[in-house]
């Protein structure tokens, strides 16, 4: 590679979408530097494109007016499916990033819900782009989430060049972090690169979040995927090869260190299908300036990110007990929460009420509405018993960077063990980490009242709450006198749906 420089990182790139397919009788391209590899035949056996009706439902919810709901301000960026843009909450004055997305130029609907679903799913998992919500209307689909104010990783790379070894590490640590919680939680992000890390302010030392989940998919247990997804620079060798899985994304990150360290990429040609040729040779030059004067642990954990075979490759647990990363990434201690521990810390908190409402939503939840959730209790259940006892529990959530007492996980699996029985089955597990989104949409905040009124009359006894309590073992009279008082805010001895509601949507009850 030489004195060679990364010359795509000296401008913004061009954010279309241009497919790429991989037989060699096709003329290339020359690359960009968010060049996605998408799948594409040869013209003959190419797919009549379908695209999304501008009056059809994507979202299975109510259109909404979106000016009614936020103040639309100044654009924030574009790409090839839509333009963000800053947005104030009318309710609340605070402010995020709204991207605007045409219905018209969505080809399939089953992306942009899938979407939304990961999005909903990794919420509230550090180092990720929290999500507000998803919105549409008859042209569009709103995708609403928290503003980052300082920018991409790309524009600090294009101003900076290198990074110094201290500071590439603690970038790197939270590139991985992100990856190793993505990857806990059962989600493949499959486009990683510097475009799509976003710090939260414009301050030196601002947290990095990942964002655009576009491309991304739940990771299905021995599922073989094959769609040729992702960027010309970051793309793994197994992609090439149409047979990959989570493995991709530490690679896809490894590059992203090799451009940290060096200013450039590992893989460079003047064409797309040169990129793919050096990606599949796998020569890596850690010869050329500046390599020579940085460290033995810095090039040892580039080559384990870019080993071509993936079975060999390090995991993004294993890159997090790097030495480098260790050594030079967060100066504190104590990590953030995951949003596991978020979420089971949360419903620690609820009102037994609550509780059994949210183990009723788990056990009627559709199959497609629990992608991921399978995937983050077979990780906590790692004897396969279809069951998470204690000591599986606090190997969990250590492996997510929790630091707890072995008093605290104590609480916590009492709260989830819905049953008492000592163990942690799949729905308990389900009620007790599901996100909020769920939590709060409509047709599982029915499902849940008409649980509990077992007459169907329109309204919860203390009888009724009692009948629900006793069945689960989940507390005595006084358990049912509180959370009744709690809810029944008119005092009229009936709780009602509205009241219902305002408890299962307000965060702050508990």
């Amino acid at each position: 590679m030489g004195a060679r420089l990364f010359k795509p990182l000296s401008q913004k790139p061009n954010h279309d979408e241009t497919p790429i397919d991989p037989t060699p009788r096709l003329t290339y391209k020359q690359p960009r530097i968010n060049q996605p590899v998408s799948p594409s035949l040869p013209p003959h056996h190419a797919p009549t494109t379908q695209f999304c009706s501008q009056t059809e439902a994507l979202l299975g919810k109510p259109y909404v007016a979106i000016k009614h709901m936020f103040k639309i301000m100044k654009e924030l960026g574009r790409g090839s499916f839509g333009v963000t843009y800053l947005c104030v909450e009318n309710a609340t004055g605070r402010e995020y990033a709204c991207k605007f997305i045409p219905k018209e130029k969505l080809r399939e609907s089953d992306f942009i819900r899938r979407e939304v679903m990961i999005l909903e799913h990794v919420s509230e998992q550090h180092n990720v782009v929290e999500f507000k919500g998803a919105y549409e209307d008859r042209k569009n689909v709103y995708l609403v989430m928290e503003l980052c104010r300082g920018g991409e990783l790309f524009d600090r790379i294009v101003d900076r060049g290198c990074y110094p070894e201290r500071e590439a590490a603690t970038i790197m640590r939270q590139i991985v972090s992100a990856v190793h919680g993505c990857h806990f939680m059962g989600v493949m992000h499959r486009d990683l690169k510097p475009e799509n890390f976003l710090f939260v302010s414009k301050d030196h030392s601002a947290k990095l979040k990942l964002s655009d989940f576009g491309f991304s998919v739940f990771i299905e247990e021995g599922k073989v995927y094959t769609e040729m997804v992702g960027n010309a620079y970051y793309v793994a060798p197994e992609v090439l090869k149409q047979n990959y899985g989570k493995e991709i994304d530490v690679w896809s990150a490894g590059v992203i260190l090799y451009i940290l360290l060096s200013g450039q990429p590992p893989f460079w040609a003047d064409n797309e299908k040169g990129i793919f040729d050096e990606i599949l040779g796998g020569v890596i030059d850690m010869v050329s300036e500046p390599w020579p004067s940085i460290s033995h642990a810095a090039k040892d954990l580039v080559r384990k990110m870019l080993t071509s075979d993936p079975k060999k490759r390090i995991t993004a647990a294993e890159a997090l007990e790097h030495p480098w990363l260790k050594e030079g990434g967060e100066a504190s201690d104590k990590s953030p929460d995951s949003a596991v521990l978020i979420r089971m810390k949360r419903f620690r908190a609820m009102n037994q009420m609550k509780k059994i409402a949210l183990k009723v939503i788990a056990e009627s939840l559709p199959e497609e509405e629990k992608n991921g959730l399978k995937q983050m209790f077979n990780n906590m259940d790692t004897d396969r018993s279809g069951t998470i006892t204690l000591e599986e529990l606090k190997s969990g959530l250590s492996r997510l960077g929790s630091q707890l007492s072995e008093s605290k996980v104590k609480q916590l699996m009492y709260a989830a063990d819905i049953d008492k029985n000592g163990t942690i089955d799949y729905i308990e597990f389900i009620a007790a980490t599901m996100n909020l989104h769920k939590m709060k949409k409509v047709e599982n905040l029915l499902k849940a009242f008409q649980y509990f009124d077992k007459d169907d009359n329109g309204y919860i006894t203390r009888d009724e709450l009692r009948q629900a309590i006793t069945e689960h073992q989940m507390g005595d009279e006084n358990a049912i006198d509180e959370a009744f008082n709690y809810v029944d805010s008119d005092k009229d001895g009936k709780i009602t749906y509205d009241e219902f509601m305002t408890m299962m949507i307000n965060d702050d009850n508990d």
